[in-house]
């Protein structure tokens, strides 16, 4: 058998005589855009793919867009500290070596031949080496002859570079798990801050994790990480970097990441998306580099993870619940039930909270850009080309049964989800109560092709069949699609398109791309905009979406439509304050019933009063006083006092609880107004209390 020593002193004396013939295989041809090809050599340093940063509109860091998350930084803006934890760990001769640590290799051999626990041989500039250049030196190869071409280009490299730059270098490139390259990347997703602002504590923790990201991860194994950050802690303090009582005080440091891996608020959705805008506009930020700036709300966004969160796990336990739940349906793989958030700023298009289902890691398919039939949350669109067409919003139409011939098949026959008719109904009434029949005979008296346009002037590119059924939603649509519409009966009539980015600056720091806000576009009356949003009011305050105005603080206003597709496959809300607009969707990828009796009123509802909710409480005393905002009536509209029921003009007979004020566009007043003098309808500001 081999001594140790002859063991030893043959690889060493190995190491050294294949030094200088493995330079000339530690090169690799690369083929460039031009005619010319360009030679890297394992020992060059050369630049690393950077991450584009994403920012919220607060400046917030949210995400990142590449291959590798990275951000390099010069070693002199590091504490020194955080270098030396490095050193201290994975090469303690860093100092004193050529590249490749005689003395380690030895002791590495003995350990291997005696079945001692000892570190590994391989130098910070052999690590370096492999990391740069993969397709050269394969780390995972554990043959001799790769290690000889490694410690060859290390000692080369030694030779072209001073220590500070191999060590800046080690300290961009190396692997600290999730797909973060460096200490900068590493400590804004562990710790939520800049490398130059780590301790001593947790710059020992990312020393632990070049010897196994996934084992010393310290957001899944705090316990573990800490032990092995404590044992470098000791190392430190045994090679005279720190003191013993230094070493002491970090170790009794408990392991505290940062939530959400660094950033302000789970984004993942949000970031695909902006990627895929930029794209669009020319701008290769998957390339790295960029500093893409953005619409997003942090304070919105987490409060739509959190109520899409909770709110589809209650779904889940409601009874009747038959579908896999979501903790089981990831371990079967089945299907589970998703949902979608997307809410805009109505004033400016901005997309301030974007939610594409409830786990990107488990499912990264952004359902904010799927199409999905919305039900009844297109009626509002419906009700407004009625109006806008002088049907009255107190005409009497009766929600009835009908059956209307189609071209080809059988009659359509449209029914309400309580399987009731519920007789004659004011426009208004038929809103706030969703009656199917009602929207499918309004629908066939202005035109579909009325209402598709409309729907095209509002924002919506999905194309509407022109069917009854396309009245009450059966033609797909795009969360963002709907909530753009949405924008013009919060903004009087005008719409607004949607923007995620507001700038982009390239790696020199120069603007490349800006996207001012979006023109306010009229598209709508504004006088017909306001009725229906009065009339969508109703519809949060007592009708199928009060589930959402119950949890919103009443001080806010609230108004919306829900939404259920036929077969309950669909549930959704779409909601506004004076503010906001958003829309909450719920359903299976593949359309499926979730639950008999489900409803965007019991299901989606909720989950959007508990967004808004949580949101206005995040602002504190700096939320906006909103209540005055919709007050002003716009000019040229007339309004008198109603019976709910009957739709006629109140008097002395009429009960308080079914008086109302309604609006009518000048000559849809009722007729009483028009012929009794002593009656005449009432013009100017309305203030409501």
């Amino acid at each position: 058998m081999m001594t140790v020593r002859h063991c030893s002193w043959f690889f060493i004396a190995a190491s050294l005589a294949a030094s200088a013939s493995a330079r000339a295989q530690n090169s690799v041809r690369v083929a460039p855009a031009a005619a010319q090809t360009a030679e890297v050599e394992a020992w060059q340093l050369v630049p690393q793919p950077q991450s584009s940063l994403v920012f919220a509109r607060d400046g917030s860091l949210v995400g990142e867009i590449g291959r590798q998350f990275r951000t390099t930084v010069a070693l002199r803006t590091l504490p020194r500290y955080l270098a030396h934890a490095f050193i201290a760990v994975e090469d303690q001769r860093f100092y004193q070596h050529d590249g490749v640590d005689l003395i380690g290799v030895a002791s590495a051999i003995k350990g291997k031949l005696f079945g001692e626990r000892r570190g590994g041989a391989s130098t910070i500039t052999q690590q370096l080496v492999g990391n740069m250049h993969p397709d050269i030196i394969d780390r995972r190869d554990l043959s001799l002859g790769r290690k000889l071409r490694e410690q060859s280009a290390a000692r080369e490299m030694e030779k072209h570079y001073t220590k500070d730059q191999i060590l800046e270098a080690y300290l961009n490139q190396v692997d600290l798990g999730h797909n973060w390259f460096g200490v900068e990347a590493a400590a804004r997703h562990y710790f939520g801050k800049s490398a130059s602002r780590l301790s001593l504590a947790e710059s020992a923790t990312l020393a632990a994790l070049p010897k196994s990201p996934v084992l010393y991860d310290p957001t899944r194994f705090p316990a573990r990480s800490k032990t092995r950050r404590d044992l470098i802690l000791g190392l430190m303090a045994d090679q005279g970097y720190i003191t013993r009582d230094v070493a002491e005080r970090a170790r009794a440091e408990p392991v505290v990441t940062a939530p959400d891996a660094g950033m302000s608020a789970p984004s993942q959705y949000f970031v695909d998306a902006v990627r895929q805008a930029a794209q669009r506009a020319g701008i290769p930020v998957a390339n790295g580099g960029y500093r893409i700036y953005t619409t997003l709300d942090p304070a919105l966004q987490r409060a739509a993870v959190t109520a899409l969160v909770d709110g589809t796990a209650r779904v889940e336990a409601r009874p009747g619940y038959r579908h896999a739940k979501y903790a089981d349906a990831i371990k079967i793989r089945a299907p589970y039930l998703q949902g979608a958030v997307v809410v805009v700023d109505p004033t400016s298009g901005d997309v301030r909270a974007l939610v594409g289902g409830r786990n990107y890691a488990s499912s990264p398919f952004d359902r904010v850009f799927a199409l999905r039939q919305p039900g009844s949350a297109i009626k509002p669109l419906v009700y407004a080309a009625a109006l806008a067409d002088s049907i009255p919003p107190n005409a009497i139409v009766p929600d009835t049964a009908l059956s209307i011939p189609m071209p080809s098949g059988p009659n359509y026959q449209p029914g309400n989800a309580d399987g009731q008719f519920l007789g004659p109904m004011t426009l208004h009434e038929a809103l706030v109560k969703s009656r199917n029949p009602v929207a499918v005979q309004l629908g066939m008296r202005v035109g579909i092709d009325t209402i598709a346009a409309l729907a095209q002037r509002l924002g919506v590119a999905s194309p509407m069949a022109l069917v009854p059924s396309s009245a009450i939603g059966a033609s797909a649509i795009r969360p963002l699609e709907l909530v753009t519409a949405y924008t013009a009966f919060a903004n009087l009539g005008s719409v607004v398109q949607s923007r995620l980015i507001t700038r982009i600056d390239d790696p020199t720091g120069r603007a490349a791309y800006s996207a001012p806000s979006a023109p306010l576009t009229p598209a709508l009356d504004p006088r017909v905009a306001f009725m229906v949003r009065r009339m969508m009011q109703d519809v949060a305050d007592r009708g199928t979406g009060a589930a959402a105005r119950q949890a919103v603080p009443s001080a806010i206003p609230v108004a919306g439509k829900t939404g259920t597709t036929n077969d309950n496959a669909d549930v959704w809300f779409v909601g506004m304050t004076p503010d906001l607009v958003g829309a909450v969707w719920l359903g299976f990828d593949q359309p499926t019933t979730i639950a008999a009796g489900a409803a965007g009123g019991s299901l989606a509802a909720p989950i959007w009063g508990q967004m808004i909710a949580r949101y206005y409480a995040s602002l504190g005393n700096a939320a906006p006083a909103l209540s005055a905002a919709w007050d002003a009536v716009p000019p040229g509209l007339l309004y008198a006092e109603l019976d709910r029921e009957t739709g006629a003009v109140a008097d002395s007979l009429t009960p308080p609880a079914r008086r109302y004020v309604e609006f009518f566009l000048p000559g849809t007043e009722p007729p009483v107004l028009k012929t009794d003098p002593w009656r005449l309808p009432q013009f100017g500001a309305l203030v409501f209390h």
